[in-house]
C-alpha cells in the first residue's frame, strides 16, 4: 500500500503585476492587475514504503513547492494528498510526528547555540527519553563524522558540519518519511559522499520513505533507482532511473583507439556519427543506437583499431538535454 498518495495535485500562486514608476504605483491603489503562476500542474504518482525517489527538475520546475505541501507549509489550490493516512495541511499531531523536511537553505538549529543544545530542545519537544536520545546523536554523529563538533556554536561551523548537524536534527525522532530539499548544495565532494553514504545506510536500515530534490546528478544516480521529473509543474517522467538513458538518449558514445587518430579528416568519420573529441591515439564519436554495431564493424576496417570502448551516454548529459528541451 503506498506511503505517498498524489492525485491531481495543483498549486497557482497569483502576484501583482505592478507598472512601473510612481504613476504606476499610483493607479497600483485603485486598480491591480494579477498574474497566475501554475506552480504545481495536477500532478499525481505513488511511492511505496521504503523508497528512495529522485525528484528532478529545473529551477521553478514545482520541486520544493510540492515539498511543501506534502509537509503541510502550504494549502493547495486543488487536488489530493495523502501521506501515512493524514491529510498534511491539516497538520494533525500524530502526522507532524512522523516525518521529517530538511531544506537545504534553511536553518533550523539555534544560531548562536552549541548544536547539542538546539539538539536536546528537539528530544523534549518530541519526547524522546535521555538515553535514547544520547544513543542516537552519539551513532549519527559518528557517521556523520561530526560528533567532536557537537558542542560547537552553530555559527562556527563550516557549511558541511553545519548541514550534518540539520540532517541528525531532523532524523532525531526516526520519521518514517524525510523530504530533503538539496541537502548537499554547497558542499564540497568529500561532504556529498559522506552525507550520501550515510543516507544510504540509514535507508537500508530504518526503512525510511525518502524524497530526495538535487541538482548534483552523483547523489541521484547513488541513492535512487527511481525517479520523477517534473517542468512547468507537470510531471514529465516516473520511473527507474535506467530508462531515462534508454528514453532519451538514442545514440551512444563509442571511443576509438588507434595510431595516427589526431590526423584522420572529422569528414571521412563523419559518415559514421558526430566527431565528439579527437586526441592523440584516440576519436570520439556520438553514434546512433541502432548504428553502433555496424559502425564499428566499418570502423575496424578502415582503421588500425587497438581497441574500442562503448559506453552510454552520462546521465547527467541526458538529463541537462531534457531540461533544455
Amino acid at each position: 500500500m503506498p506511503i505517498i498518495e498524489v492525485n491531481g495535485l495543483t498549486k497557482a500562486f497569483r502576484t501583482y503585476k505592478k507598472r512601473p514608476g510612481f504613476s504606476g504605483a499610483l493607479k497600483g491603489l485603485f486598480h491591480r492587475t494579477y498574474e497566475q503562476t501554475l506552480a504545481v500542474n495536477n500532478i499525481t504518482f505513488q511511492i511505496e514504503p521504503g523508497e528512495l525517489v529522485g525528484f528532478l527538475g529545473p529551477n521553478g520546475a514545482g520541486k520544493t513547492t510540492t515539498l511543501k505541501i506534502l509537509a503541510g507549509l502550504l494549502y493547495p489550490t486543488s487536488g489530493q494528498a495523502r501521506v501515512l493516512g493524514f491529510v498534511p495541511w491539516e497538520r494533525q499531531d500524530g502526522y507532524r510526528r512522523q516525518f521529517a523536511l530538511l531544506l537545504g537553505q534553511k536553518n533550523q538549529l539555534w544560531w548562536d547555540l552549541p548544536a547539542r543544545e538546539s539538539l536536546e530542545l528537539n528530544a523534549k519537544i518530541y519526547g524522546i527519553p535521555a538515553p535514547r536520545f544520547e544513543k542516537i546523536v552519539s551513532e549519527m554523529g559518528e557517521l556523520l563524522q561530526v560528533r567532536d563538533k557537537l558542542n560547537v556554536s552553530v555559527r562556527e561551523l563550516s557549511l558541511g558540519e553545519r548541514t550534518k548537524m540539520e540532517l541528525i536534527a531532523s532524523l532525531l525522532h526516526q520519521p518514517r518519511i524525510l523530504f530533503l530539499d538539496e541537502p548537499t548544495i554547497g558542499l564540497d565532494v568529500v561532504s556529498q559522499k559522506i552525507v550520501r553514504e550515510f543516507l544510504r545506510a540509514y535507508n537500508q536500515r530504518h526503512q525510511t520513505t525518502i524524497l530526495l530534490t538535487s541538482h548534483y546528478m552523483a547523489d541521484i544516480q547513488e541513492l535512487c533507482r527511481r525517479v520523477i521529473i517534473i517542468d512547468h509543474g507537470k510531471i514529465f517522467f516516473d520511473g527507474r532511473l535506467s530508462e531515462v538513458v534508454d528514453r532519451f538518449a538514442d545514440f551512444k558514445l563509442v571511443t576509438i583507439h588507434c595510431d595516427g587518430a589526431e590526423d584522420r579528416s572529422n569528414r571521412s568519420l563523419s559518415k559514421y556519427g558526430e566527431v565528439v573529441e579527437t586526441l592523440p591515439g584516440s576519436i570520439k564519436l556520438k553514434i546512433k543506437r541502432d548504428r553502433v554495431i555496424p559502425a564499428c564493424k566499418a570502423l575496424l576496417d578502415e582503421l588500425p583499431v587497438r581497441d574500442i570502448d562503448i559506453e552510454e551516454v552520462p546521465i547527467e548529459d541526458v538529463i541537462r538535454q531534457i531540461f533544455a528541451r
